[in-house]
């Protein structure tokens, strides 16, 4: 006899339980306090250069390589 999910990992959730992925189109939103994480500026390595991200007084971002 053979019960349903018996051989499953209990870390992997069954597809009908799963989040949805987001569509391919989608962008992705991430935050400037998670970039900052409560930094003035922070680093951030693109193609081989690196560029700044600088949070101003007036809530602005400045980004320089």
């Amino acid at each position: 006899m053979h019960t349903p999910g018996a051989n499953t990992p209990s870390h992997v959730q069954p597809a009908s339980l799963a989040p949805a992925p987001p569509p391919s189109d989608a962008l992705r939103v991430v935050a400037s306090s998670e970039l900052l994480q409560g930094q003035v500026c922070v680093n951030i390595e693109h193609a081989g250069a690196l560029y700044t991200l600088r949070a101003t007084r007036s809530g602005k971002l400045i980004l320089t390589k």
